[in-house]
Protein backbone atom coordinates (compact mmCIF):
# COMPACT_ATOMS: atom_id res chain seq x y z
CA UNK A 1 0.00 0.00 0.00
CA UNK A 2 1.48 3.71 -0.93
CA UNK A 3 -0.17 6.40 0.71
CA UNK A 4 1.31 10.13 -0.81
CA UNK A 5 0.36 13.03 2.07
CA UNK A 6 -0.31 16.53 0.34
CA UNK A 7 1.15 19.10 2.57
CA UNK A 8 3.96 19.57 4.94
CA UNK A 9 2.46 21.67 7.65
CA UNK A 10 1.55 20.43 11.74
CA UNK A 11 -0.69 18.39 9.97
CA UNK A 12 0.96 16.22 7.28
CA UNK A 13 4.10 14.82 8.94
CA UNK A 14 1.58 13.55 12.04
CA UNK A 15 -1.10 12.15 8.76
CA UNK A 16 2.50 10.21 7.88
CA UNK A 17 3.86 9.14 10.45
CA UNK A 18 0.27 7.06 11.03
CA UNK A 19 0.84 6.04 7.83
CA UNK A 20 3.81 4.55 8.48
CA UNK A 21 3.32 2.24 11.31
CA UNK A 22 1.26 0.87 9.30
CA UNK A 23 2.87 -2.82 8.24
CA UNK A 24 0.58 -3.16 5.17
CA UNK A 25 2.15 0.26 3.90
CA UNK A 26 5.51 -0.07 1.61
CA UNK A 27 5.88 3.60 0.80
CA UNK A 28 4.64 7.19 2.61
CA UNK A 29 5.48 10.68 0.31
CA UNK A 30 5.36 13.60 1.73
CA UNK A 31 4.78 16.41 -0.61
CA UNK A 32 4.93 19.88 -0.86
CA UNK A 33 5.96 23.42 -2.40
CA UNK A 34 8.78 23.77 0.07
CA UNK A 35 12.04 22.88 0.56
CA UNK A 36 11.97 24.27 3.56
CA UNK A 37 8.97 22.25 4.96
CA UNK A 38 10.14 19.46 3.75
CA UNK A 39 12.92 18.69 5.77
CA UNK A 40 11.29 20.27 8.83
CA UNK A 41 8.48 17.55 8.31
CA UNK A 42 11.85 14.91 7.73
CA UNK A 43 13.48 16.16 10.86
CA UNK A 44 10.37 15.23 12.92
CA UNK A 45 9.87 11.81 11.43
CA UNK A 46 14.06 10.79 11.54
CA UNK A 47 14.20 7.61 13.10
CA UNK A 48 10.61 7.03 14.26
CA UNK A 49 9.13 3.74 13.35
CA UNK A 50 8.49 3.00 9.79
CA UNK A 51 10.36 6.09 8.86
CA UNK A 52 12.64 3.90 6.18
CA UNK A 53 9.24 4.04 4.23
CA UNK A 54 9.26 7.66 4.11
CA UNK A 55 10.56 10.20 0.83
CA UNK A 56 9.86 13.44 -0.09
CA UNK A 57 8.44 14.98 -2.91
CA UNK A 58 8.79 18.98 -4.09
CA UNK A 59 5.56 19.64 -5.43
CA UNK A 60 3.56 23.02 -7.00
CA UNK A 61 -0.51 21.36 -7.38
CA UNK A 62 -1.09 24.50 -9.48
CA UNK A 63 0.80 22.19 -12.25
CA UNK A 64 -1.87 19.83 -12.23
CA UNK A 65 -0.87 17.91 -14.94
CA UNK A 66 2.50 16.59 -12.83
CA UNK A 67 0.35 16.21 -9.87
CA UNK A 68 -1.94 14.31 -11.84
CA UNK A 69 1.12 11.87 -12.76
CA UNK A 70 2.30 11.80 -9.40
CA UNK A 71 -1.00 10.71 -7.54
CA UNK A 72 -1.20 7.91 -10.12
CA UNK A 73 1.86 5.57 -8.13
CA UNK A 74 -0.46 5.71 -5.23
CA UNK A 75 -2.95 3.95 -3.41
CA UNK A 76 -4.77 6.47 -1.59
CA UNK A 77 -3.64 10.89 -1.09
CA UNK A 78 -4.66 12.66 2.06
CA UNK A 79 -4.43 16.55 1.44
CA UNK A 80 -3.27 17.93 4.64
CA UNK A 81 -3.63 21.76 2.96
CA UNK A 82 -4.66 25.32 3.89
CA UNK A 83 -8.44 25.69 2.46
CA UNK A 84 -6.84 27.76 0.11
CA UNK A 85 -4.97 25.01 -1.91
CA UNK A 86 -7.66 21.79 -1.12
CA UNK A 87 -9.68 22.57 -4.26
CA UNK A 88 -6.15 21.78 -6.62
CA UNK A 89 -5.42 18.79 -4.64
CA UNK A 90 -9.07 17.43 -5.05
CA UNK A 91 -9.50 18.73 -8.77
CA UNK A 92 -5.90 16.26 -9.28
CA UNK A 93 -7.02 13.43 -7.52
CA UNK A 94 -10.82 13.04 -9.60
CA UNK A 95 -8.58 13.82 -13.14
CA UNK A 96 -5.78 10.88 -11.78
CA UNK A 97 -8.85 8.65 -10.62
CA UNK A 98 -7.43 8.18 -7.46
CA UNK A 99 -8.83 8.23 -3.80
CA UNK A 100 -8.27 11.17 -1.84
CA UNK A 101 -9.35 11.87 2.21
CA UNK A 102 -9.24 16.11 2.63
CA UNK A 103 -9.01 17.24 6.38
CA UNK A 104 -10.63 20.16 5.27
CA UNK A 105 -13.24 21.76 2.63
CA UNK A 106 -12.33 23.58 -0.31
CA UNK A 107 -14.12 26.68 -0.23
CA UNK A 108 -17.83 27.34 -1.32
CA UNK A 109 -16.96 28.81 -4.27
CA UNK A 110 -14.93 25.40 -5.86
CA UNK A 111 -17.34 22.96 -4.75
CA UNK A 112 -19.84 22.99 -7.91
CA UNK A 113 -17.67 22.47 -10.22
CA UNK A 114 -15.46 19.79 -8.17
CA UNK A 115 -18.82 18.11 -8.09
CA UNK A 116 -19.45 18.48 -11.56
CA UNK A 117 -15.74 16.49 -12.32
CA UNK A 118 -16.70 14.25 -9.68
CA UNK A 119 -19.46 12.80 -11.87
CA UNK A 120 -17.18 11.14 -14.30
CA UNK A 121 -14.46 10.21 -12.27
CA UNK A 122 -14.16 7.01 -10.48
CA UNK A 123 -12.41 8.72 -7.40
CA UNK A 124 -13.83 8.58 -3.70
CA UNK A 125 -13.36 11.76 -2.72
CA UNK A 126 -14.18 12.31 1.32
CA UNK A 127 -14.22 16.32 2.48
CA UNK A 128 -13.31 17.56 5.84
CA UNK A 129 -12.26 14.41 7.62
CA UNK A 130 -10.19 15.45 10.37
CA UNK A 131 -11.84 16.36 13.68
CA UNK A 132 -13.58 19.25 13.09
CA UNK A 133 -15.08 18.77 10.51
CA UNK A 134 -15.25 15.12 10.50
CA UNK A 135 -15.66 13.16 14.03
CA UNK A 136 -17.82 15.83 15.39
CA UNK A 137 -20.11 15.14 12.66
CA UNK A 138 -19.19 11.07 13.00
CA UNK A 139 -20.34 11.12 16.49
CA UNK A 140 -23.04 13.49 16.16
CA UNK A 141 -24.59 10.85 13.56
CA UNK A 142 -23.74 8.19 16.20
CA UNK A 143 -25.36 9.57 18.61
CA UNK A 144 -28.77 10.43 16.51
CA UNK A 145 -29.12 7.25 15.78
CA UNK A 146 -29.05 5.74 19.21
CA UNK A 147 -32.08 7.82 20.46
CA UNK A 148 -35.54 6.73 19.47
CA UNK A 149 -36.24 10.60 18.24
CA UNK A 150 -33.59 13.16 18.52
CA UNK A 151 -34.92 16.96 19.02
CA UNK A 152 -31.75 19.11 19.69
CA UNK A 153 -27.84 18.74 18.74
CA UNK A 154 -25.37 20.94 20.30
CA UNK A 155 -21.76 20.25 19.00
CA UNK A 156 -18.55 21.80 20.92
CA UNK A 157 -15.16 21.75 19.96
CA UNK A 158 -11.70 23.24 20.36
CA UNK A 159 -7.71 23.51 19.78
CA UNK A 160 -6.02 25.61 22.27
CA UNK A 161 -2.84 26.21 23.84
CA UNK A 162 -2.35 24.90 27.61
CA UNK A 163 -0.90 27.60 28.40
CA UNK A 164 -3.26 30.86 27.21
CA UNK A 165 -0.79 33.90 26.46
CA UNK A 166 -2.49 37.49 25.26
CA UNK A 167 -3.18 39.14 23.20
CA UNK A 168 -6.00 36.20 22.25
CA UNK A 169 -5.44 33.46 24.55
CA UNK A 170 -5.08 31.06 21.59
CA UNK A 171 -2.43 29.92 19.03
CA UNK A 172 -2.89 28.14 15.18
CA UNK A 173 -2.88 24.91 16.15
CA UNK A 174 -3.76 23.44 12.72
CA UNK A 175 -1.10 24.99 10.68
CA UNK A 176 -0.60 27.88 7.77
CA UNK A 177 -0.19 31.71 9.15
CA UNK A 178 -3.96 32.83 8.96
CA UNK A 179 -6.04 32.94 12.21
CA UNK A 180 -9.24 31.31 11.90
CA UNK A 181 -11.13 34.36 12.14
CA UNK A 182 -14.27 35.07 9.67
CA UNK A 183 -16.83 37.41 9.51
CA UNK A 184 -19.85 36.09 8.21
CA UNK A 185 -23.09 34.78 9.69
CA UNK A 186 -23.04 31.44 10.68
CA UNK A 187 -25.75 28.47 10.37
CA UNK A 188 -28.00 27.37 13.30
CA UNK A 189 -30.60 25.05 13.59
CA UNK A 190 -33.81 27.05 15.21
CA UNK A 191 -37.18 25.31 15.80
CA UNK A 192 -37.05 23.02 13.02
CA UNK A 193 -35.38 25.60 10.20
CA UNK A 194 -31.58 26.63 8.90
CA UNK A 195 -31.11 30.01 10.26
CA UNK A 196 -28.59 32.56 10.48
CA UNK A 197 -27.02 34.11 13.48
CA UNK A 198 -24.01 36.16 14.31
CA UNK A 199 -20.90 34.53 14.76
CA UNK A 200 -19.09 34.97 18.29
CA UNK A 201 -22.48 35.00 19.41
CA UNK A 202 -24.16 32.54 21.64
CA UNK A 203 -21.20 32.66 24.33
CA UNK A 204 -21.79 29.80 27.30
CA UNK A 205 -19.31 28.26 29.76
CA UNK A 206 -18.34 25.06 29.10
CA UNK A 207 -16.48 23.03 31.45
CA UNK A 208 -13.85 20.06 30.88
CA UNK A 209 -12.61 17.49 33.21
CA UNK A 210 -9.13 18.21 34.18
CA UNK A 211 -8.94 21.39 31.85
CA UNK A 212 -11.46 23.89 34.09
CA UNK A 213 -13.18 26.58 32.36
CA UNK A 214 -13.43 27.51 28.69
CA UNK A 215 -16.16 29.45 26.41
CA UNK A 216 -17.88 28.47 23.84
CA UNK A 217 -19.43 31.06 21.08
CA UNK A 218 -21.49 30.24 17.57
CA UNK A 219 -19.27 28.87 14.58
CA UNK A 220 -21.33 27.44 11.77
CA UNK A 221 -23.63 24.11 12.24
CA UNK A 222 -23.10 21.95 8.89
CA UNK A 223 -26.17 22.37 6.51
CA UNK A 224 -26.01 18.88 5.21
CA UNK A 225 -26.55 17.13 8.62
CA UNK A 226 -29.76 17.54 8.16
CA UNK A 227 -29.78 15.25 5.28
CA UNK A 228 -28.96 12.21 7.26
CA UNK A 229 -31.90 9.62 8.35
CA UNK A 230 -31.66 10.30 12.08
CA UNK A 231 -31.23 14.07 11.61
CA UNK A 232 -34.12 15.45 9.26
CA UNK A 233 -36.64 16.41 12.25
CA UNK A 234 -34.23 18.24 14.42
CA UNK A 235 -35.62 21.24 16.28
CA UNK A 236 -32.19 23.12 17.66
CA UNK A 237 -28.51 22.57 16.54
CA UNK A 238 -26.02 24.51 16.97
CA UNK A 239 -22.03 23.91 16.90
CA UNK A 240 -19.32 26.05 18.49
CA UNK A 241 -15.66 26.43 19.25
CA UNK A 242 -14.33 26.43 22.26
CA UNK A 243 -11.40 28.61 23.58
CA UNK A 244 -10.00 30.07 26.75
CA UNK A 245 -12.85 32.98 27.77
CA UNK A 246 -12.24 36.27 26.47
CA UNK A 247 -11.55 35.16 22.96
CA UNK A 248 -15.15 35.18 21.39
CA UNK A 249 -15.50 39.03 22.93
CA UNK A 250 -12.09 40.21 21.23
CA UNK A 251 -12.97 38.22 17.92
CA UNK A 252 -16.22 40.30 18.14
CA UNK A 253 -14.57 43.30 18.19
CA UNK A 254 -12.37 43.09 15.63
CA UNK A 255 -15.31 41.71 13.45
CA UNK A 256 -17.61 45.02 14.13
CA UNK A 257 -14.62 47.09 12.88
CA UNK A 258 -14.40 45.45 9.76
CA UNK A 259 -10.60 43.91 10.94
CA UNK A 260 -12.21 40.42 9.24
CA UNK A 261 -12.95 41.14 5.91
CA UNK A 262 -11.09 40.19 3.48
CA UNK A 263 -12.50 42.84 1.04
CA UNK A 264 -9.15 45.43 0.28
CA UNK A 265 -9.37 48.85 0.99
CA UNK A 266 -7.45 51.78 -0.16
CA UNK A 267 -4.46 52.98 2.46
CA UNK A 268 -2.27 55.90 1.22
CA UNK A 269 -2.66 54.48 -2.30
CA UNK A 270 -2.12 50.99 -1.36
CA UNK A 271 -5.09 48.43 -1.51
CA UNK A 272 -4.91 46.42 1.99
CA UNK A 273 -6.78 43.33 2.97
CA UNK A 274 -8.17 44.28 6.71
CA UNK A 275 -8.25 40.86 7.51
CA UNK A 276 -4.73 39.92 6.11
CA UNK A 277 -3.32 43.01 7.94
CA UNK A 278 -4.82 41.63 11.03
CA UNK A 279 -3.18 37.96 10.37
CA UNK A 280 0.00 39.46 9.60
CA UNK A 281 0.36 42.21 12.76
CA UNK A 282 -0.70 38.97 14.72
CA UNK A 283 0.67 35.92 13.26
CA UNK A 284 4.16 36.13 16.11
CA UNK A 285 1.75 35.94 18.83
CA UNK A 286 -0.21 33.05 17.91
CA UNK A 287 2.34 30.86 15.81
CA UNK A 288 3.35 27.62 17.76
CA UNK A 289 6.87 27.89 19.37
CA UNK A 290 8.87 25.25 19.61
CA UNK A 291 7.76 23.86 23.73
CA UNK A 292 4.63 25.27 23.17
CA UNK A 293 1.92 22.59 23.61
CA UNK A 294 -2.15 22.41 22.94
CA UNK A 295 -4.63 20.50 23.94
CA UNK A 296 -7.90 19.52 21.91
CA UNK A 297 -11.57 19.08 23.71
CA UNK A 298 -14.18 18.00 22.34
CA UNK A 299 -18.16 17.48 23.56
CA UNK A 300 -21.34 16.13 21.01
CA UNK A 301 -24.76 16.39 23.12
CA UNK A 302 -27.70 14.71 21.50
CA UNK A 303 -31.27 15.20 23.42
CA UNK A 304 -34.07 13.56 22.33
CA UNK A 305 -36.26 10.55 23.80
CA UNK A 306 -35.02 6.70 24.66
CA UNK A 307 -37.25 4.01 25.09
CA UNK A 308 -40.10 6.80 25.39
CA UNK A 309 -38.39 8.44 28.34
CA UNK A 310 -36.24 12.19 27.88
CA UNK A 311 -33.07 10.71 27.41
CA UNK A 312 -29.57 13.10 26.53
CA UNK A 313 -26.55 11.60 25.40
CA UNK A 314 -22.88 13.25 25.41
CA UNK A 315 -19.45 12.58 23.58
CA UNK A 316 -16.97 13.77 25.13
CA UNK A 317 -12.79 13.69 24.24
CA UNK A 318 -9.83 15.44 25.33
CA UNK A 319 -6.57 14.79 24.10
CA UNK A 320 -3.18 16.68 25.01
CA UNK A 321 -0.07 17.25 23.17
CA UNK A 322 2.32 13.87 22.89
CA UNK A 323 5.54 14.94 24.27
CA UNK A 324 7.33 11.46 23.52
CA UNK A 325 6.44 11.69 19.28
CA UNK A 326 6.49 16.06 19.72
CA UNK A 327 3.19 15.94 17.67
CA UNK A 328 0.13 18.60 18.96
CA UNK A 329 -2.89 17.05 19.77
CA UNK A 330 -5.05 19.21 16.91
CA UNK A 331 -2.48 17.02 14.28
CA UNK A 332 -2.94 13.71 16.80
CA UNK A 333 -6.84 14.44 16.91
CA UNK A 334 -7.03 15.52 12.52
CA UNK A 335 -4.47 13.96 10.98
CA UNK A 336 -4.56 10.72 12.50
CA UNK A 337 -8.04 10.73 11.90
CA UNK A 338 -7.83 11.39 7.97
CA UNK A 339 -4.63 8.63 8.01
CA UNK A 340 -6.58 6.32 9.16
CA UNK A 341 -9.78 6.50 6.70
CA UNK A 342 -7.49 6.62 3.88
CA UNK A 343 -6.24 2.99 4.37
CA UNK A 344 -9.60 1.96 4.72
CA UNK A 345 -10.86 3.04 1.30
CA UNK A 346 -6.95 1.44 0.24
CA UNK A 347 -7.64 -1.86 1.58
CA UNK A 348 -11.62 -1.15 -0.09
CA UNK A 349 -13.38 -1.05 3.08
CA UNK A 350 -14.76 1.59 2.23
CA UNK A 351 -15.88 2.31 -1.28
CA UNK A 352 -18.08 4.50 -4.21
CA UNK A 353 -17.06 7.33 -5.94
CA UNK A 354 -17.59 11.36 -5.68
CA UNK A 355 -17.49 13.79 -3.25
CA UNK A 356 -19.01 12.72 0.20
CA UNK A 357 -18.86 13.84 3.99
CA UNK A 358 -17.45 11.40 6.26
CA UNK A 359 -20.63 10.89 8.23
CA UNK A 360 -22.18 10.04 4.90
CA UNK A 361 -19.74 6.91 4.25
CA UNK A 362 -18.30 6.12 7.48
CA UNK A 363 -20.94 4.14 9.85
CA UNK A 364 -21.35 1.07 11.59
CA UNK A 365 -18.24 -1.05 11.59
CA UNK A 366 -16.38 1.18 9.62
CA UNK A 367 -16.68 4.35 12.09
CA UNK A 368 -16.24 1.48 14.79
CA UNK A 369 -12.89 0.73 13.40
CA UNK A 370 -11.74 4.12 13.26
CA UNK A 371 -12.63 4.80 17.10
CA UNK A 372 -10.65 1.57 17.66
CA UNK A 373 -7.73 2.90 16.15
CA UNK A 374 -8.19 6.32 17.76
CA UNK A 375 -8.42 4.27 21.05
CA UNK A 376 -5.34 2.08 20.55
CA UNK A 377 -3.51 5.87 19.76
CA UNK A 378 -5.05 7.08 23.11
CA UNK A 379 -7.47 8.98 21.87
CA UNK A 380 -10.59 8.38 23.62
CA UNK A 381 -14.44 8.89 23.55
CA UNK A 382 -16.59 8.49 26.58
CA UNK A 383 -20.58 8.08 25.32
CA UNK A 384 -22.31 8.48 28.62
CA UNK A 385 -26.39 8.69 28.64
CA UNK A 386 -29.01 10.54 30.90
CA UNK A 387 -32.01 10.05 31.48
CA UNK A 388 -34.12 14.12 31.79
Amino acid sequence: MKILILGSGLMGPAAAFNAMTDRAVTQVILADMSQTQLEAGIKQLAGKLGSQKLGVVRLDLSNQETTVQLMANFDAIIAALPRTASALAVQAALQAGKPLVDLTIPAEAYLPELHHLAETSPSLVILGCGLEPGLTELLARRLAEKLDRIDELHIKCGGIPVEPAPPLGYKIVFGGTRLPLREEDAWVVENGQLTKTGRYSGIETVTFPGIGECEAFTESFMPWLLDLPGLQNLRVGTQKTVRWPGYATKATILKEFGLLSDTPIAVDGVQVSPRRLVDTLLYPYVKMNEGEQDLTVFRVEAIGELEGNPCRLQADMVDRYDTELNFTSMARTTAFTGSIVARMIARGELTGHGLHHPEQIITGPHLERLLTELAALGIHFEITSYWL
